[in-house]
């Protein structure tokens, strides 16, 4: 797949609606721009607090904890 496009006023770039819903980018999405002597690749960075958060809450509820059991084992374990 091909696409254009046009580096407006202030750096800003508009992707083409078929890449975004191709690659489902969102807006608020990260990117990172890495620059190989010329050749510019631009990849998603994934959100570490929300993929934290979902990991977090899946191993609270595997280990059958509540939410406050969970917060006073971290505060004891840090005392």
């Amino acid at each position: 797949m091909a696409a254009t496009v046009q580096v407006r006023q202030r750096g800003t770039l508009t992707l083409p609606a078929e890449v975004r819903q191709r690659y489902n980018i969102q807006p608020g999405d990260t990117f990172s721009l890495v620059d190989l002597d010329g050749l510019l690749v631009l990849t998603p960075l994934a959100p570490l607090v929300p993929e934290l958060a979902r990991e977090i809450e899946r191993a609270r509820i595997e280990a059958g904890l509540s939410v406050e059991e969970m917060l006073q084992d971290l505060r004891t374990s840090y005392q």
